[in-house]
This record gives C-alpha cells, sequence and structure tokens, in this order.
C-alpha cells in the first residue's frame, strides 16, 4: 500500500508539472507570436488610448466635476485603483494562505493515515503471532493425544498377545493332557464315569490316589488365585481408565479457559487501540477547523502592505 500510494504522488506531481510546462509554454507563445498591438483592430481596442485622452477628472477637486456631471460618485475616487489592487493582493494572499493550510493539512493526514497502517501492521502481526501460539498449542495437544492412544493400542496389542499365548498354552497343555490321560495310557484313573466326576465305573476304578486328591486341591487353589488375580488386573485398568479420561479433560479445560483470556485480551486491546486512533482524529479535525477560522489578516498584515506601496 505505501509503495502504491507513493507511486501514485509521482505520477500524479508529474502530471501536474506536465500540465504546468503546457500552459507556460502556451503562455510564452501568445506572449512572443500572438501580442496585442499585431491585430488588425489594435486601434479600436487599444487599452492605452484612455491614456492617452484627457481624463474625465484630474483630481477628487476638480471644478469640472460638477453635480449634473455625474463624473464623481460614492467610492469612485482616484485612489479606487490602487485600493482595488491592494484588495486583490490581499485577497490574493489570503488564497495562498488557504492553499498552505490546506497542504499542511494534507501532509498532516497523510501522516496519520501512514501511523494508522502501521498499528494495523503492527496488530495483525500480533493476531498472527497469537494464532501461531494457538496452533503450536493445539498441535501438541494433539501430539500427546496420539501418542495416549498409541500407547492404548500397544497395551491392548500386548494383552492380546497374552491372551493368545495363554490360549495357546491351555491347549498344548490340553493336548499333552489327552496323550497322556488315563484313557490313552491305561492309566487306572480311566475308572472315573463319564456322568461327572464324582461317579466312576466301577469294574475299572481302584480308589483314588493321594496325588490325585493333592492334584485336584492344587487346581482349585489355582482357579481361586487366577480368578482374584483377574478381578484385580480389570480393578487395576478401569482405574487407570478414569485417570487418564480425567487428566485429558482437565488438560482441555485449562485449554479453553487460556484460550479465552487470550481472545478477551485480544478484544480488550484492539478497543483501547481504535478508541485512541478515534480520539486522535477527533481532535485533529478539531484542531484544523480552529486553524481554518484563525488566519484572518490583522493590523499588522495591513501596515506591512502600506509600507511596500510606499
Amino acid at each position: 500500500m505505501k509503495k502504491n500510494d507513493k507511486m501514485m504522488c509521482m505520477l500524479e506531481e508529474q502530471q501536474k508539472r506536465n500540465i504546468r510546462n503546457m500552459n507556460k509554454a502556451v503562455s510564452d507563445f501568445q506572449k512572443n507570436f500572438q501580442k496585442p498591438e499585431t491585430r488588425r483592430e489594435f486601434d479600436l481596442s487599444d487599452p492605452q488610448a484612455l491614456k492617452k485622452d484627457r481624463p474625465a477628472r484630474l483630481s477628487d477637486n476638480d471644478p469640472r466635476c460638477t453635480v449634473s456631471g455625474l463624473q464623481k460618485f460614492m467610492g469612485e475616487d482616484l485612489n479606487y485603483a490602487q485600493r482595488m489592487k491592494f484588495q486583490k493582493e490581499q485577497l490574493r494572499e489570503w488564497s495562498l494562505q488557504q492553499q498552505r493550510d490546506y497542504k499542511n493539512a494534507l501532509a498532516d493526514k497523510k501522516i496519520l493515515d501512514d501511523l494508522h497502517d502501521k498499528n494495523r501492521i503492527e496488530l495483525d502481526r500480533k493476531t498472527m503471532e497469537q494464532q501461531r501460539i494457538e496452533e503450536e498449542t493445539r498441535r501438541a495437544v494433539c501430539a500427546a493425544t496420539k501418542d495416549f492412544n498409541k500407547s492404548q493400542a500397544a497395551e491392548l496389542a500386548e494383552r492380546k498377545k497374552l491372551d493368545k499365548r495363554q490360549k495357546m498354552k491351555d491347549d498344548m497343555d490340553e493336548i499333552s493332557s489327552l496323550l497322556q490321560g488315563n484313557f490313552l495310557s491305561e492309566n487306572p484313573a480311566q475308572a472315573i464315569s463319564s456322568f461327572g466326576r464324582h461317579r466312576v465305573i466301577t469294574d475299572r476304578w481302584k480308589g483314588m490316589s493321594q496325588d490325585q486328591l493333592m492334584a485336584i486341591r492344587s487346581f482349585q487353589q489355582q482357579q481361586v488365585l487366577e480368578k482374584l488375580r483377574l478381578k484385580e488386573e480389570e480393578r487395576q485398568r478401569d482405574a487407570e481408565w478414569d485417570r487418564q479420561s480425567m487428566q485429558a479433560a482437565r488438560a482441555q479445560l485449562i485449554l479453553e479457559r487460556c484460550q479465552e483470556r487470550q481472545n478477551r485480551e485480544r478484544r480488550q486491546a484492539l478497543d483501547s487501540i481504535n478508541a485512541q486512533l478515534s480520539h486522535e482524529q477527533k481532535s485533529k479535525n478539531i484542531y484544523l477547523k480552529e486553524e481554518e477560522y484563525s488566519n484572518c489578516p490583522t493590523s499588522q498584515y495591513y501596515a506591512q502592505f502600506n509600507t511596500t506601496s510606499r
């Protein structure tokens, strides 16, 4: 915008300079080659004809200026030309002064516009910086959430792997148990009936051994411990999920509050800057109006022109 404004000012100055040179060339041509005395009807419209003739009155007290002669009226004294010249000069000075004041006002307005542009650019830069910080914070939160999801996925995969390994182990134990079972090994323990472990085939049963009794008790104890361990793992896993969910919700709440506070501070700063610029603009307009009506000519100004005329 500054570059475009500078180019426009340069082009405007160049255009004014070209127009001024063209007018000067036309004026010089008329002055050198189109003089009034070279016209055919110059003797009919000679501006010096009246000067060559005897004036209607020689002074304000000329005895020829009678009442019936109608040669002298109020405001038509011999100093009329000098007075009109002085008034024209005074009007010209006033016009020049107004032009200078107008140019100064334009320069001041340009300075204020440049200052406003700088402030706006600085405010835009701060806003972009704040947006960049918010974007970085958002990316950090997303990265933390992604890492957490990865850890949860890895934990789930590890748990599935352990479950698969346990199932494979159980299958191998089952196969091994079948291979080493009473039926295939023709163990006397095959006398147990198929209707339940508390029932036996009478023609095959030889009684329970002490090892069988200990194995049953040990297996029951392992089942109890395994069930307690699974319940404890489930309780710990649920507690960990609840803790991580609360931490994520707390972090999100803190981030939202921080963003709201930053947005509120930015709005307050923007309102303060706009109010200050509005106040400065109003003060400048009042000053320009006062300057416009305070440049009336004084007695010293008239005295200066009287001295110059003398």
